[in-house]
C-alpha cells in the first residue's frame, strides 16, 4: 500500500468516525465504549481510541473527552 493510499484510508476512517459522532450527539451528550460502536462504525476498537485522540483536537464542533476509564475508555462526546 502506497503512503498516498494509507493517508487516504486514514482520512476515510476518520471522517466516518466524525460524522458517526455528529449524528449520535446531535440530541445532547453521549458516553461510550470504543468495543461496542467498534462494529457501527467498521473499526477496531483500537483504531477508535487513536481517532478519538486526533478528533478531540480537530473536530471544534464537537467537545470530545476521555471521561473514565473502566475495563475500557469511556468518551463523552457532546456538540459545542
Amino acid at each position: 500500500m502506497s503512503a498516498t493510499q494509507s493517508s487516504h484510508n486514514e482520512s476515510s476512517k476518520e471522517e466516518r468516525l466524525r460524522s458517526f459522532l455528529k449524528q449520535k450527539a446531535e440530541d445532547g451528550e453521549v458516553y461510550f465504549k470504543s468495543k461496542f460502536i467498534a462494529d457501527e462504525v467498521d473499526l477496531t476498537p483500537k483504531e477508535i481510541g487513536a481517532l478519538m485522540v486526533k478528533l478531540r483536537d480537530s473536530t471544534p464542533d464537537l467537545k470530545i473527552e476521555q471521561w473514565s476509564y473502566t475495563s475500557a475508555t469511556t468518551w463523552r462526546v457532546e456538540p459545542s
